[in-house]
């Protein structure tokens, strides 16, 4: 059968690779002679790195290896032994294939060259029509040489593409996803242990790239060069700094293709990009790779369930666990108090799995995974401690425990509410130096929401009209109402905590009720002058005026 298919995209030989046995043999001056493939019908993949049309009895001695050798077939030895010692030294020296014509000596290949190659693994081609050599030379050796010109353009541009991103100080993220976009391939940047700290998927999913990664990762033992080794045919580089091994890079095999120069190059200089990004950005990366995977997790930018999942058992997190968010607002000063490393090393010596980053500026984020029959409240103390040792004015608030990694989101959502509603100097609770939802009061609420015009507009309407005969007449008639509102009625409580006499409160109830057009003895409307004067109170504490 004639063998001689065209790649997919009608290109005789991808750019920047050697051709193939098949791409020359697909070329319309070779194609012309019927080319039929006797022997080594699986070996069609072999690179073609030169044509030498030979009629001697020795041809090996002119050869290097990868030459398709062209032969009339005139100079073939007669006899078998002969004939076995021609494919012998064609086949030690590394030929490609021997090409022979059956025009003039021969019609069928003799039995004991196609036995020979056959036993060899040497392909074998027979060409039925007369082909000019010369002109298969001149067009073989072109392509090749254009091959090779290509693969030097697109090698220079690789390496100006990484020395710019050296020279603007690229992140390992960056430097990773150029990767990736540069050899099309999935790219993984991890850590000795086989944590996984950036992965940049191209043509697959995470959960496809990182699913069970520290199994796979040991399974392709770390060489110390750039190589294509394990069970899958992993292309990896190792990563150095300051003269020492940190890590490796994987670049992942796509479906039906293998590994070229350029992907070689591409590793290599990722590798070489991230030596100096290393020295660039003091910040290790293992806790950058816990900033990206909590943003993620807290924002749920994840693609899916099965992804995020992926990534975080990649980095050394259970994924069947519960789960719960702690985030600290490190107060004034705090930012310098560098609690993130701190943090990490305190979870790490009490043996927590956990993720621990920067949320936002001035927000650490703490993803807290447990065994089912481990309370969780413990450590979160352990946490609030250690950060309030840092930082004293800190903040700390917890969500709510999920069950699944994914719902993680919710127990973010929650931490976060916990520190809006929390203001600065709010006093712990006597058991424990965090701060949680059922913490949250009225007052509390209302500290949360002080932003909201309609809370502001709310508060305006009910106490505005008693706020401004206080100011034009110095009375003190809004802090009467706080002692009734507070005394739930009382009004007996209510004076003697105003230091008033009884007639005098009543007084100034009835002034208050004329004045806010209300009546007081109506626990409706005590429920919304308490809500307005909590706010009231609130939001004068947040420009620093005298509470009421």
């Amino acid at each position: 059968m004639n063998q001689h298919p065209p790649t997919a995209d009608g290109d005789p030989a991808p750019a920047g690779r050697a051709p193939t046995l098949a791409d020359v043999l697909a070329l319309p001056v070779l194609a012309a002679g019927q080319p039929q493939v006797v022997t080594g019908l699986a070996q069609l993949d072999r690179p073609v790195r030169w044509v030498h049309i030979t009629e001697l009895t020795d041809p090996a001695s002119f050869l290097k290896g990868g030459e398709l050798v062209l032969t009339t077939g005139m100079p073939l030895p007669e006899d078998a032994a002969g004939v076995r010692r021609y494919v012998d030294e064609l086949t030690e020296v590394g030929a490609a294939a021997l090409v022979i014509e059956l025009v003039r000596r021969y019609h069928r290949p003799p039995d004991a060259l196609v036995q020979a190659c056959r036993a060899r693994g040497l392909p074998l081609v027979t060409l039925a029509r007369d082909v000019n050599f010369l002109e298969v030379t001149q067009v073989v050796h072109a392509l090749i040489l254009g091959n090779q010109a290509d693969a030097m353009r697109r090698t220079q541009r690789i390496h100006e593409a990484f020395t710019a991103l050296t020279l603007r100080g690229a992140g390992p993220q960056e430097v990773v996803r150029a990767a990736a976009e540069m050899s099309g391939r999935t790219v993984v940047l991890e850590n000795l242990v086989h944590q996984a700290l950036i992965c940049e998927p191209s043509g697959s999913t995470v959960e496809e790239a990182l699913g069970d990664w520290e199994r796979r990762s040991r399974a392709a033992e770390p060489g110390d060069r750039t190589e294509v080794g394990g069970p899958e045919g992993w292309l990896t580089a190792p990563v150095s700094y300051q003269g020492e091994r940190w890590g490796r890079l994987a670049m992942l095999p796509a479906a039906g293709a293998s590994f070229g120069p350029e992907h070689v190059t591409v590793l290599e200089r990722t590798a070489m990009a991230l030596t100096v990004a290393r020295l660039i950005h003091s910040t290790p990366w293992e806790h950058t790779a816990h900033r990206t995977v909590l943003r993620e997790l807290a924002e749920q930018r994840h693609h899916s369930a099965e992804d995020v999942r992926a990534r975080c058992a990649a980095l050394g997190l259970p994924t069947e666990a519960v789960f719960v968010a702690v985030l600290v607002d490190p107060g004034p000063g705090g930012e310098d108090a560098e609690p993130e490393a701190q943090l990490h090393r305190e979870l790490r010596s009490a043996g927590v799995p956990a993720l621990v980053g920067e949320l936002s500026p001035g927000r650490l984020g703490v993803l807290l995974a447990l065994r089912p029959d481990r309370p969780w409240r413990p450590v979160a103390e352990r946490l609030s401690r250690t950060a309030l040792a840092l930082a004293p004015e800190a903040i700390i608030g917890a969500g709510s425990e999920v069950a699944d990694l994914a719902d993680s989101a919710r127990s973010f959502r929650e931490a976060a509410r916990v520190i809006e509603a929390t203001p600065p100097g709010q006093a712990l609770p006597a058991d424990r130096s965090f701060h949680e939802l059922p913490d949250i009061d009225l007052r509390r609420l209302l500290y949360a929401l002080r932003e909201d015009t309609r809370i502001q507009d709310y508060t305006e309407r009910r106490l505005s009209r008693l706020v401004d005969h206080d100011t034009r007449h110095g009375t003190d008639l809004l802090a009467t109402l706080g002692h009734y509102l507070d005394a739930a009625g009382n009004k007996t409580t209510a004076a003697r905590r105003g230091g008033l006499s009884r007639e005098t409160m009543y007084q100034r109830l009835r002034t208050i009720e004329r004045l806010l057009d209300t009546d007081l003895e109506s626990g409706d409307r005590r429920t919304e002058l308490h809500v307005a004067l909590t706010a009231l109170r609130v939001l004068r504490a947040g420009r620093g005026a005298r509470p009421l």
